[in-house]
């Protein structure tokens, strides 16, 4: 079994609040994980009103299947978010 793990950076320009990041920040990673069935979750930059870090989890049975998955993900960040700048991302296999 291995796990598979995305972590995303953000800059969020257009955010001018606390209230306002939650605002954004709550629909994509419920969307991430009905989209995707994985587990989401912001792990960062908690109380920085422009700034994410985001973090999604797979689990599958070899670290291809788990890597291929977070790239998936990754690729549908950028095509469902463009507003949103990623600054980082990494992918891990644990």
């Amino acid at each position: 079994m291995k796990i598979g793990l995305l972590t995303l950076q953000l800059h969020l320009e257009a955010c001018e609040s606390l209230k306002q990041k939650r605002r954004i920040i709550k629909p994509i990673l419920s969307r991430l994980h009905k989209e995707f069935n994985i587990s989401t979750a912001e792990v960062g930059l908690n109380d920085h009103w422009q700034s994410s870090v985001l973090a999604c989890v797979v689990v599958g049975k070899d670290c291809a299947y788990t890597h291929k998955a977070m790239q998936i993900v990754l690729a549908y960040f950028v095509n469902q978010w463009p507003e949103h700048q990623i600054i980082d991302h990494r992918i891990e296999c644990i």
